[in-house]
């Protein structure tokens, strides 16, 4: 196996497109060395941190964030089951905030989510005169405020 890879390659070894494996290196969260044709050449230890920016971007980091956690790792060799432990550390709570969220997503498609958008015939009786819309911008009630009984 060869130590470095074409950006064909990896997409196709990683399953995320050329385009977006250049977007990833313009942001500084991968690396390539360049050829003298100049190619893109990707040590195979980038297959890892793709496979984490693509995990994290589905718990919801932002790519700022996975930046910054990313540049707790060795930059030109593939992370230790140690270091990917220590940064997922503290998703454990992320993961729960995004279950929870989901979970009000869920209610909400059948309930008012405090803003009338989804439930105009039934505004009047959950939502008179716009009471969630008080508690600030946006689908109140799916993000987590409670309905006045």
């Amino acid at each position: 196996m060869p130590d470095v890879l074409t950006i064909g390659e990896i997409a196709r070894r990683s399953g995320v497109a050329a385009s977006a494996l250049r977007f990833y290196e313009q942001r500084g969260l991968i690396t390539s060395e360049r050829e003298g044709s100049g190619h893109r050449r990707y040590p195979r230890a980038v297959l890892r941190r793709i496979a984490f920016i693509v995990f994290a971007q589905r718990i919801g980091l932002t790519l700022d964030e996975i930046g910054a956690e990313l540049a707790k790792l060795p930059p030109h060799h593939a992370p230790t089951r140690r270091d990917w432990s220590r940064l997922s550390a503290t998703w454990s709570t992320r993961i729960d905030e995004r279950i929870a969220e989901l979970e009000r997503l869920k209610r909400g498609l059948t309930v008012c989510i405090g803003c009338g958008c989804l439930s105009l015939d039934r505004c009047a009786l959950s939502n008179p005169d716009d009471r969630a819309g008080r508690a600030g911008s946006g689908p109140r009630y799916w993000m987590g405020d409670r309905a006045p009984a």
